[in-house]
């Protein structure tokens, strides 16, 4: 029997199949709700929520800017640092703020080698500055801890305990504003100097960039400021004035240093050791200076060796430096002469002369009595300048007597 064939034998057609599946359709769909028909409709896409910012997430972002920064300092101090291994450096930072923020003419530096700056400037300047500079890292823990006790005392930031490497490094990378921000930065300088030149050179580098004045530079530049020649000219109390101002050079001069007490109190220091040393006979006197045994020899044979191996450019390896006599840091060192009556009267040059002692010629080299008196210190101001440890910008203790020192 054909498909779709009538019960009488006709056939039903495409036309009759057709409206059988359309009314199929029609009741399905009737009975069937059109909602339920559809598919759910999708959710929109969620926006993405915003981060709230809070204390924990600030500090974050702090640190790591904190670390870019503390890297890029890094960076650009060492590739200059290590070029001055072999070139000066044209300029400073220093030497830019005083011409920006001031407006200062800045006079050309000129940086000197080591060796023709004369010994007993170098001899000063470690004294006075860092009498423990040959044998200290970049940083002192003693100086910093006397330094804090003494801005605790005074009652604000005044002094910073810098050894004579810092100094060089905010003399090269910092401006002079007193913060601990800057001595960390000090620091770290510090160490990244010791860590690319020698000490020689870090001292090289201070004489030829040291502020000495309003837009003076250098002690070869001071020198023919103040002098009009070089520092190989001149003499030994003209040398010790300059390195008396360097703690305070924009307020005073080498003529006016004597309205200071801290400087007056630098200079006579050097003026006792370098300028005009007591004789050999007022060595052996009583109350004098007298020969203080050194571990290993006496403190004359152990200087001696000092003193010869930093003539020859060479980094001393005996305890102390040649004529490094109780430094800067030296308690009482100006005030105990006074109290002991040492009799004298200030010269024409202002320098005080002292009973027994032959007056140096201008540029001479200094009589052997010079070396015995610088290196061979009182036992007492041995011991009180070995339990002080300053360094750097520290002043002498005897200058504040509110100031005890720190032993």
């Amino acid at each position: 029997m054909a498909p779709f064939a009538r019960r009488g034998g006709s056939g039903l057609g495409w036309a009759y199949l057709d409206s059988l599946q359309a009314r199929a359709l029609a009741a399905s769909l009737s009975s069937v709700p059109m909602a339920a028909a559809l598919p759910p409709p999708l959710a929109p896409f969620p926006a993405p929520a915003r981060k709230r910012w809070t204390l924990g997430r600030a500090l974050k972002y702090l640190a790591l800017a904190l670390l870019t920064l503390q890297l890029c300092y890094m960076a650009a101090t060492s590739l200059l640092i290590a070029s001055y291994r072999f070139v000066n450096p044209s300029a400073t930072v220093l030497m830019a703020f005083r011409a920006w923020d001031y407006k200062w003419k800045i006079a050309r530096p000129r940086p000197l080698a080591l060796r023709r700056v004369p010994f007993y400037i170098r001899s000063m300047l470690v004294a006075i500055e860092d009498d423990n500079f040959y044998h200290h890292g970049p940083i002192s823990i003693a100086a910093f801890r006397r330094a804090e006790e003494i801005n605790a005392r005074i009652g604000r930031t005044l002094y910073g305990g810098s050894t004579l490497t810092m100094q060089v490094a905010r003399t090269l990378f910092l401006v002079p504003v007193k913060s601990y921000l800057r001595k960390y930065l000090e620091v770290v300088a510090a160490y990244e100097l010791e860590f690319f030149l020698t000490k020689n050179r870090i001292l090289e580098l201070y004489f030829g960039y040291a502020e000495w004045g309003k837009g003076i530079f250098g002690i070869e530049e001071a020198a023919r400021h103040w002098y009009g020649r070089g520092v190989a000219s001149l003499s030994r109390d003209e040398a010790a004035r300059l390195i008396a101002i360097l703690s305070s050079p924009i307020r005073f001069g080498p003529y006016t240093l004597q309205h200071s007490g801290i400087l007056s109190e630098r200079y006579d220091y050097l003026d006792r050791h370098y300028v005009n040393p007591p004789s050999p006979s007022e060595l052996g006197a009583p109350g004098g200076l007298a020969a203080a045994p050194a571990a290993g020899g006496t403190a004359a044979a152990g200087a001696t060796a000092a003193a010869g191996a930093l003539a020859a450019g060479q980094q001393p390896a005996a305890p102390g430096l040649a004529a490094a006599a109780p430094g800067a840091g030296q308690p009482g060192a100006a005030a105990q002469a006074d109290a002991a009556g040492a009799p004298g009267a200030a010269s024409p040059s202002g320098t005080a002369a002292r009973p027994g002692a032959a007056p140096t010629p201008a540029g001479a080299a200094a009589p052997a009595q010079t070396a015995a008196a610088g290196l061979a210190p009182s036992p007492d101001l041995a011991a009180a300048g070995a339990a002080s440890g300053t360094g750097g910008d520290l002043p002498p203790p005897s200058v504040e007597p509110s100031l005890d020192p720190v032993q």
